[in-house]
């Protein structure tokens, strides 16, 4: 029970990179399972319950400034709900090195995007549509994959983790 509580975020992370990567979409139900999850994990590495609420009031943080860069447009939806979910896992102590990974991954993603949108390829490229939406200059850029990324690279200093890996 304990390596599937423990693969349970990767997983997910997973999910959420190739979801947006390949739709340009994260989905409301891999968010809430995301949330739901952690709630089980919690129960299940005991959780102290001043540490839980930390992590909840953590992502509320997160969830309502990911949301006010919604309003500006600055961000998908997707996105902030992500955001907020991720953190969730990770608490204040995670919060900070898991934007500052997001932003370098997100720096390096959308430098390598606005490469590929400006290099000819050939047309079997274009007869893939998730490609041929990579490439396409009015879409956006698939920042679930840096956010995702981020997590993974986060997530084995979190407690959960080590708890349920000792």
């Amino acid at each position: 029970m304990s390596t599937i509580a423990l693969m349970f975020f990767p997983l997910a992370m997973a999910f959420a990179a190739s979801s947006d990567l390949l739709t340009m979409r994260i989905s409301n139900k891999l968010v809430l399972l995301l949330v739901a999850g952690f709630m089980v994990v919690a129960l299940l590495v005991e959780m102290p319950l001043q540490q839980f609420a930390m992590h909840l009031l953590c992502a509320f943080v997160v969830l309502v400034v990911a949301f006010t860069m919604f309003a500006l447009r600055w961000i998908g939806g997707g996105d902030a709900k992500l955001a907020a979910a991720t953190t969730l896992w990770l608490g204040f102590g995670l919060t900070l090195p898991y934007l500052a990974y997001t932003a370098l991954l997100g720096g390096v993603l959308t430098l390598a995007i606005l490469v590929l949108r400006r290099v000819p390829m050939p047309d079997v490229v274009d007869s893939m549509p998730w490609l041929k939406r990579l490439r396409d200059h009015k879409q956006g850029i698939p920042y679930g994959v840096a956010m995702a990324v981020a997590g993974l690279l986060t997530y084995s200093n979190t407690a959960i983790f080590e708890r349920l890996a000792a």
